[in-house]
């Protein structure tokens, strides 16, 4: 017998949806058991009354000798006795509840035919001689009046009369019985009782059926919306695919052109037509995609179609409980590894936890002890995440000067020595609890995704922002076949970060062009560094000389890094720089190949081990020279730059950012270059305004993140959703009633990937680690997982 490791997963999908079927239909027959016992009840009741009727008649008192005929009031009830008996035969038959059914239809502009279904059940119960009531479920078992004396109509109808003369001639004549003083004990009978108490709620319910009928009129007819032709449909095909025929290579103008092409001018009339009065305004500017909007709203809004999503989407996300938002940032490195996603985006999460909109969890990876030894720098292992959190909660303290409220998560990991970057094992996304699934910040997403297989991170979350550190594309092409690795590379990351991301954030135009991305340096600088140039600022105000040293460069010692550029340049102008001498610090794979290199050409370069950027041995030196074009956003250079020191560096767009101060000193060639050292080595930088170094801080890089990412109208939902509704009524209808073909096509993406993700062959063909797809046992004890190749209780892969 197969265990429940061995259980193939589709087993648990068929027994999923067989327990699911058996439910259904327990819950369908307790239904139909429950119509059968109220059916059965009434008819049980008309029986009674039937009977009280008659022992009443039975138990009337004799007529006194004195009269000589008997009392009208007596006649009266012997000649209402067949009425009553043909009342109760006529309700008790089966074709009453027919009856009923036909005529209390609900009258509504879309007809549905489900007399199948309505023949279907009042054929199950009429073979145990029971009577369906639909207008009777879900009230108790209390049968209103409309069920007993069948359909009113409203007065003025013609045959209004007829429904009515048996209530008030029965009513009328009831009272007068109860007037004669002659019938004392048989007005306190408990008969009486229950026939009076039994017409004071039909009557009640009377008055408020004529105030219901009075306010609730038919709706008016809705004005005719001409329905959508063919081109008006190709026109918004074309326009909803404009995502992914960019992604295919196509011109976002050239599909411009095609929409305007088919969905004309000419169409203004008609988009009018459909139109309201007050709406017809939105369109007054021309522009072919509103137009083409407010037509296509207008033709669902005419239908009744309202739009909850796509068919690849899921609407079971998080619903905050309290007023906080849950954010969570989702990085590929951790400390004390001294890398770009390891630092900033644990700043990120301190100084996102200082506002009291949102809670904020930080999730890192968690590497074995083989891989620790491979990545942490002077041989640092942890036993424990927890030994490793310590770690990372004292370095941050000690840098930011405050102790940050926000949580540490772990996820597990591996080292990749061909990449030399940390790839993610298992759904990372399922080590953030449902409650917390909000806001997801994922620190490079196009690595995070790359073999992520698991749930959809824009389902399991209401907003997903993706932030680029990395181009990857630069390191891949110095690789063997880098042009070919590079083609697929860039195609792998616009795929994966458009079918997981709501927004993505680049740091700098320095990375590819990726869907649903803006440009933004959305990074700080450790406020140590601040400091530090606030210290040199003062140092200059009183006359000391701040800067002692000359020129270096820090690093890691790889030669995407900007070493290759570095040699070259100094190569070349040797001779133009005279006895220029550069400190080196860095470590890293290639550093005996770059010390080799600069020996061979014999440059004037000193060699010293990597270390803190912040080490007070490095506050001296004037010039920082950064050659790289592969990094998107130094940090090296900002952190220089709030020092208060010169930098020298490329005129390239990783360094956009940094061009507004001017003590940043940019290069187009190498001639350049040599003019660049010689200024910086003969003047003075300029000491930092206030301004510049709020530009630098990170709580200037969080506003700017809050912005860009669109967390900040999220976290301010209520205020920013009743000002859209003021200022642009139409925008919110149509946004909430109009289908959106690029979700469709996202979702379509993801399940693509997933499936691909799944297959260990594919994943081994595109480099990816074996047996990354689970985590491994190693994992599971470290992190207290379940076992690998258990199936998962919650997500069930």
């Amino acid at each position: 017998m197969a265990t429940q490791s061995q259980r193939p997963p589709s087993s648990n999908a068929f027994s999923f949806i067989s327990k699911g079927w058996r439910e259904v239909r327990d819950s369908a027959d307790a239904d139909l058991r429950l119509m059968r016992d109220r059916a059965n009840s009434f008819k049980n009741l008309a029986i009674s009354f039937d009977r009280e009727l008659e022992n009443f008649l039975n138990s009337a008192p004799p007529v006194p000798p004195i009269r000589s005929s008997p009392p009208a009031e007596i006649e009266f009830v012997k000649k209402l006795q067949p009425k009553l008996s043909e009342i109760r035969r006529a309700y008790s038959s089966p074709d009453f509840s027919k009856k009923v059914l036909d005529k209390w239809r609900p009258k509504s502009t879309i007809r549905i035919d489900l007399s199948a279904i309505k023949n279907a059940i009042v054929s199950e119960v009429e073979d145990t001689d029971g009577i369906v009531d639909f207008n009777r479920v879900n009230r108790g078992g209390r049968l209103n009046f409309r069920d007993f004396w069948g359909e009113w109509k409203a007065e003025g109808e013609a045959d209004s009369a007829s429904h009515w003369e048996p209530l008030r001639t029965w009513k009328t004549r009831l009272k007068e019985l109860e007037k004669r003083s002659s019938f004392h004990g048989f007005r306190n009978s408990e008969f009486l009782e229950k026939v009076m108490s039994s017409l004071v709620c039909p009557f009640f319910l009377l008055l408020f059926f004529f105030a219901l009928k009075s306010i609730c009129k038919e709706p008016q007819e809705e004005s005719q919306v001409p329905p959508l032709d063919v081109p008006e449909l190709l026109a918004y095909f074309v326009r909803q695919s404009g995502p992914f025929l960019d992604h295919l290579g196509v011109r976002r103008d050239i599909c411009d052109k095609i929409v305007e092409s088919l969905y004309s001018r000419r169409k203004s009339p008609l988009l009018l037509q459909s139109l309201s009065e007050g709406d017809s305004s939105v369109i007054e500017n021309g522009n072919i995609n509103d137009e083409l909007d407010l037509r296509i709203a207008s033709v669902l809004r005419s239908t009744g179609h309202r739009y909850d999503g796509g068919f690849w989407t899921d609407h079971a996300k998080h619903d905050t409980l309290d007023d906080k938002r849950h954010v969570a940032i989702v990085t590929t490195a951790s400390l004390p590894w001294m890398t770009g996603t390891a630092v900033n985006p644990l700043f990120r999460a301190a100084y996102l936890s200082q506002s009291a909109k949102q809670k904020v969890t930080l999730l890192v990876p968690w590497l074995c002890k083989s891989d620790q030894e491979l990545v942490y720098p002077s041989n640092l292992t942890f036993h424990t995440p927890e030994d490793q959190e310590v770690f990372i909660r004292n370095w941050l303290e000690e840098r930011i000067g405050f102790k940050p409220d926000f949580k540490i998560s772990f996820y597990p990991g591996k080292f990749s020595k061909d990449r030399r970057s940390i790839i993610p094992t298992g759904d990372t996304s399922q080590f953030i609890p449902s409650r917390d699934a909000d806001i997801a910040i994922l620190e490079e997403p196009e690595h995070l995704n790359w073999y992520h297989h698991g749930r959809r991170w824009t389902d399991k979350f209401n907003h997903v922002v993706g932030i680029v550190h990395t181009n990857y594309l630069e390191y891949i092409k110095r690789e063997r076949n880098g042009a070919l690795q590079a083609f697929f590379v860039k195609h792998i990351n616009n795929w994966v970060t458009r079918a997981y991301c709501h927004k993505v954030l680049r740091l700098s135009a320095a990375t590819q062009d990726l869907p649903k991305s803006v440009i933004c340096n959305v990074h700080g600088v450790n406020p140590k560094f601040l400091k530090i140039g606030e210290k040199i600022a003062a140092e200059y105000e009183l006359g000391q000389k701040a800067f002692t040293k000359g020129a270096y460069f820090l690093g890691k010692m790889v030669w995407a890094k900007g070493y290759k550029e570095l040699i070259d340049l100094l190569a070349k102008h040797k001779s133009d720089l005279g006895g220029f001498k550069l400190d080196v610090y860095g470590n890293g794979e290639d550093a005996n190949e770059v010390q080799y290199a600069a020996r061979r050409l014999d440059l004037n370069l000193n060699f010293q081990k990597g270390r803190d950027h912040a080490d007070d041995s490095l506050h001296g030196y004037k010039i920082f020279i950064n050659p790289s074009v592969s990094d998107v956003l130094c940090t090296a250079t900002a952190e220089a730059l709030a020092m208060g020191k010169f930098v020298v560096c490329a005129d390239h767009p990783s360094n956009e950012f940094f061009m507004s101060f001017p003590n940043c000193l940019t290069y187009k060639t190498s001639e350049d270059f040599v003019a660049r050292v010689r200024e910086a080595l003969e003047n003075e930088p300029h000491p930092l305004t206030s301004e510049q170094r709020y530009q630098l801080s990170w709580e200037a890089a969080t506003e700017r993140f809050m912005e860009y990412s669109d967390i900040d109208k999220l976290l301010n939902k209520e205020k920013d959703g009743a000002r859209l509704r003021r200022d642009n009524k139409m925008a919110i209808g149509r946004s909430v009633s109009l289908p959106s073909l690029t979700e469709l096509v996202d979702g379509g993406l993801a399940f693509s990937h997933y499936c691909l993700t799944g297959n260990e062959f594919l994943r081994r063909c595109t480099g990816a680690i074996p047996g990354t797809r689970d985590y491994d046992k190693q994992h599971s004890k470290d992190l207290n997982l379940l076992p690998p190749q258990v199936e998962n209780p919650i997500y069930g892969w």
